[in-house]
């Protein structure tokens, strides 16, 4: 492979002017395809197969009049003789006018008013899903009350969902990394030319997924996702290749052979890094979750374009860039001198020299991190973690305030039958059955469609939709109502689905990340012809998981400096979150894991005791894993500040986890294991040596053939 790439590092550095032609052409492209084709995104997290899903997609086709997204203006009177009917019903009708409502319902007439005549629900029902309204319809619906005097009106509902928006805080990610960038290299054209490749790349990878949302349906976290991961890999791998060709300039290797060297080494290793990190996304889809696959897919090829991009544009910007990549002090053909140890050897003669201590410390420390996973629960965000003073979250807020916190995770039970009198003795049976469930605080009347095959009853619990109680009366509810004859009862509504998707989720967690640890014993045996390098580094990435995962738990869930990072009521994290950070991660972390073993494998390959390539292998690579695991660290930490809980707790822990990863697990726990284990860490079993291909990811063949080149051209000379 190392091979293939350097011959394709030379032709895109010779023939640069096309190569960046060719992408612009296709950056072009994209973007036009992006325009005409893009369509919305979604915030529904569908579930098939869970019976809430099941209940909706009934609802969808026996009552579609109520499978319409929903609104709930809340209305509050000050102490005093309680709500006016007549301003009441004037918000009524002014909600019932909003364009593609189909219905408002008075809350006198629907017994949706406290018992002290102070607070109110006005439902809102609209004509299609919360994917489909509009803007002009969410402005609208907002401003419904606007005008009333004496009354505190708020509005809340599923027709309040919009999809995530990119902000201007998540440009702070990208300034620091501009600054590691500059630091690292000590060039502005070298940072510049590497940040603008990733740019580059992560935008033409935004562009196709963006084309591609007019025929797939992607969830608002999709594109953030992809962008997140996009930039941060991008900067990275462009990072490793720019590194090593200087390296190479340096000594005085020419121009175009430098670059092509550069390809063959570090592009080898950045097309391994990015094959596990686009595995493991890809892998997401066996989960069988449709929107987390679509998560998984989209931000996979959005890295398969950035390590394209990595492998052919930036050997062409760096034609163009020429000696400038350097220092001013090392430009015009001039060797940087005698290699000059730096930290990364002092370092690893520290961590050598106590790896002992260092690994008990590290591996305890670790574990004690991880201890919050205990407590870890997971759930569907809901309004309670809006941001504060935001509409929906105002909404929430004053619904416990005077219904109580089980008005905001109400269920909907479906009853569903052939015949009308069967369903509806049997929707009577299941109401008496929910109303003395304990944790059910009222149960509505049935509400039957046309036919009267179909009937709803909303159910009322007593604690809020995120609470660990809520969830044990969804499933007392279940085993309830699971012996009805003459209908079939299914419970859903918001609070049942994200119950239901958290469940399935936890039961996929084990098996994936079971797929993941085993996929990476695989390939890092293929990449180091080693048994114990791939267990070591699998182990390593269970222990930065381990401590992620504690460490999301403990503010996120727990609330522990949760002030810090604006999060106002700590709750469940996100379903989807474990799974997800255990694919990206794993990727994450094979990067580094190639980046410095590959140097230690090289050096022992060559000659070097296994002791002594530790050490250099440290040396060399530890400021380029640094700059890069602090640049990826940036970036994720820049979507923190964002307002959605979902992108806040993702950038979160992924900033979390790569730093863990790359300091205490990589360059601290790795080197101190190979420096212990010694020449046993480079065994494997000759029948496996004999079955596994050679990847050459270090470029020991491509160092054979070059070297082999240039004694025969050294004979030719001679001769002449």
């Amino acid at each position: 492979m190392a091979s293939v790439l350097y011959r394709l590092g030379r032709f895109s550095f010779r023939r640069r002017g096309r190569v960046l032609a060719v992408w612009l052409l296709m950056l072009i492209l994209l973007a036009g395809a992006a325009a005409v084709f893009r369509g919305p995104t979604s915030d529904s997290f569908s579930m098939p197969g869970t019976e809430a899903q099941r209940a909706l997609d009934s609802l969808h086709e026996q009552f579609p009049q109520a499978s319409g997204a929903t609104g709930t203006i809340v209305l509050a009177a000050p102490e005093g003789p309680g709500l006016n009917k007549a301003a009441v019903a004037a918000i009524v009708q002014e909600a019932a006018r909003v364009p593609g409502a189909i219905a408002a319902i008075d809350p006198f007439k629907a017994g949706s008013v406290t018992p002290d005549g102070r607070y109110a629900l006005v439902q809102v029902q609209f004509d299609t899903g919360a994917d489909e309204i509009t803007a002009d319809q969410r402005a609208a619906y907002e401003r419904v009350g606007a005008s009333a005097q004496g009354l505190r009106v708020e509005h809340g509902g599923e027709v309040l969902k919009a999809g995530v928006e990119i902000g201007s805080t998540e440009a702070l990610g990208v300034l620091v990394a501009a600054v590691v960038l500059l630091v690292t290299f000590g060039s502005l054209v070298a940072a510049g030319m590497t940040l603008l490749n990733a740019l580059i790349g992560v935008a033409a990878g935004m562009a196709g997924l963006f084309a591609l949302s007019g025929v797939l349906e992607l969830t608002s976290t999709a594109p953030i996702l992809a962008l997140m991961l996009g930039l941060a890999v991008g900067i990275d791998y462009s990072l490793f290749i720019t590194f090593r060709y200087r390296q190479y300039l340096t000594e005085g290797v020419p121009a175009e052979e430098a670059a092509g060297r550069a390809i063959g080494t570090a592009g080898s290793a950045v097309v391994f890094a990015g094959a596990t990190v686009v595995i493991a996304l890809a892998g997401l889809s066996v989960v069988g979750i449709p929107f987390l696959s679509v998560m998984g897919l989209a931000a996979a090829g959005t890295i398969t374009l950035a390590v394209l991009v990595a492998l052919t544009l930036l050997p062409a910007m760096l034609g163009f860039a020429g000696s400038r990549v350097l220092p001013r002090k090392q430009r015009d053909g001039r060797a940087a001198g005698p290699a000059h140890e730096g930290f990364g050897y002092r370092w690893g003669r520290i961590v050598t020299r106590l790896r002992v201590p260092i690994l008990l410390v590290g591996v305890v420390g670790l574990g004690a991190l991880a201890l919050p996973v205990q407590d870890m629960r997971l759930s569907l965000p809901d309004a309670g973690t809006a941001a504060s003073g935001s509409p929906a979250r105002e909404a929430y807020d004053l619904i416990s305030e005077g219904f109580g916190p089980g008005f905001n995770g109400r269920l909907v039970a479906v009853v569903s039958g052939d015949d009308a009198q069967a369903t509806g003795t049997a929707a009577k049976q299941a109401a008496q059955l929910i109303s003395s469930t304990e944790g059910v605080l009222a149960v509505s009347p049935p509400q039957p469609n046309q036919k009267g095959t179909t009937l709803l009853m909303t159910i009322v619990p007593k604690t809020g939709p995120t609470d660990a109680a809520t969830e044990q009366t969804v499933h007392s509810i279940r085993e309830r109502l699971a012996d009805i004859d003459g209908a079939t009862v299914a419970l859903t509504g918001a609070t049942a689905v994200g119950i239901d998707v958290s469940a399935k989720l936890a039961d996929a967690m084990p098996v994936y990340l079971l797929l993941v640890v085993g996929l990476s014993i695989l390939l890092l045996m293929l990449v180091f012809r080693s048994l114990l390098v791939p267990i070591k580094a699998a182990l390593g990435f269970l222990l930065t998981v381990g401590a992620t995962f504690g460490i999301t738990v403990a503010i996120f869930q727990q609330g522990h400096l949760a002030d810090l990072l604006g999060i106002d009521v700590p709750g469940p994290l996100v379903s989807f979150l474990p799974i997800l950070l255990i694919g990206i991660l794993f990727g994450l972390a094979m990067d580094y894991e190639v980046f410095l073993v590959s140097r230690m494998r090289e050096d022992f390959v060559h000659g070097d005791s296994p002791q002594q390539a530790t050490v250099n292998g440290l040396g060399h690579n530890a400021r380029v894993v640094t700059a890069a695991a602090l640049i990826m660290a940036a970036v994720f930490g820049g979507f923190v500040f964002m307002h959605d809980p979902i992108i806040k707790s993702i950038g979160f822990a992924l900033a979390v986890g790569v730093l863990v990863d790359a300091f205490i697990v990589r360059l601290t726990l790795v080197p101190a294991t190979m420096f212990l284990l010694g020449r046993a860490a480079w065994w494997l079993p000759r029948p496996v040596d004999r079955i596994l291909p050679n990847l050459d990811i270090e470029g020991e063949t491509l160092h054979r053939n070059l070297a082999a080149e240039q004694r025969d051209d050294a004979r030719d000379t001679i001769k002449v």
